[in-house]
């Protein structure tokens, strides 16, 4: 079997795993939300600082997160366009805008660290930064305008900044800068706490899994715009500014990442249509399975 392969596969099976968990009553959606906090906050953290500190620093990583900014506001502008067409009720449109900007980030950082080791999940988490940043600032910005809580006008600066793998990356490249090597206790303790993350990711997006038929053609307009015309965006952005190796195949697959979670948090903040956002997550999650492989092969 191909070596790519035989490392996609048990990512496919933790998937279907919390799938499997769901259906069994073992676990509930609602645990889908406990898990990933605790992969944010610990074992993130630490996976981040394990491959930065093991990584060799290169001059095109410092472009990735601005590359992550650029593809959401190219989906911005495509699905104002697109969405004004499609005559949606107001909290469906911001429901439909704001997944279409929001990458999945997290989705990817289990397959770039099966395909391609440290150097993949550390740009893979550059990634991730810029994303998260836009998330939390511009994303979020749109999701106030389109629901209808007009009495919370604030961008949530604090939540990107107080984000543990922001920091655990800027300690982790102060770190590598300083060229001290990371003690072998430090190294043996962060290896042991970031080994659960790439089961939890992959068992916590099985329990989000809950497709809606409803309003369907839609949902499949969104997930195009997020994960093809993101995949054409990804590709012209490499070439523009000829990305090459692994930087290349982060920024292009990565551009065509399914519906983020933050989709769900933010229409059920605003009041947009939680219904319809969690029917997008879903299909572009169960694509995301096998497309984001295939991508990562291809690229």
């Amino acid at each position: 079997m191909n070596p790519f392969v035989e490392k996609i596969i048990p990512l496919i099976l933790a998937f279907f795993l919390g799938i499997a968990f769901k259906q069994l009553k073992l676990l509930k959606k609602e645990d889908a939300p406990i898990l990933l906090r605790l992969v944010l906050t610990v074992t993130l953290p630490a996976l981040t600082i394990i491959a930065v500190t093991n990584v060799q620093l290169v001059a095109d990583m410092a472009l990735i997160p601005f590359m992550a900014i650029a593809v959401v506001f190219c989906m911005y502008f495509i699905s104002y366009f697109v969405g004004r067409r499609l005559n949606m009720p107001r909290p469906m449109f911001g429901s439909f805008l704001v997944g279409t900007m929001i990458m999945n980030t997290a989705y990817s950082l289990p397959f770039f660290a099966a395909a391609h080791g440290n150097e993949g999940l550390a740009r893979a988490s550059l990634f991730d930064i810029g994303n998260t940043f836009m998330i939390f600032t511009f994303t979020y910005y749109n999701a106030i305008k389109y629901g209808d809580n007009s009495h919370t006008d604030k961008i949530y600066w604090g939540k990107f900044l107080r984000m543990p793998p922001l920091w655990a990356m800027l300690i982790a490249f102060v770190w590598k800068a300083a060229s001290i090597p990371l003690p072998p206790l430090a190294f043996n303790f962060f290896t042991l706490i970031s080994q659960p993350t790439v089961p939890l990711v992959m068992i916590a997006l099985g329990l989000y899994f809950d497709p809606k038929l409803k309003h369907l053609s839609k949902a499949l307009i969104a997930v195009f715009i997020r994960m093809g015309v993101g995949l054409g965006i990804g590709i012209a952005l490499a070439t523009i500014f000829s990305f090459t190796g692994i930087t290349r195949t982060v920024v292009i697959a990565n551009s065509a990442l399914p519906i983020g979670f933050n989709t769900l948090i933010f229409a059920n903040l605003e009041n947009m249509d939680s219904e319809f956002a969690a029917t997008c997550v879903s299909i572009s999650i169960f694509i995301a399975l096998f497309y984001l492989p295939l991508l990562i092969y291809l690229f």
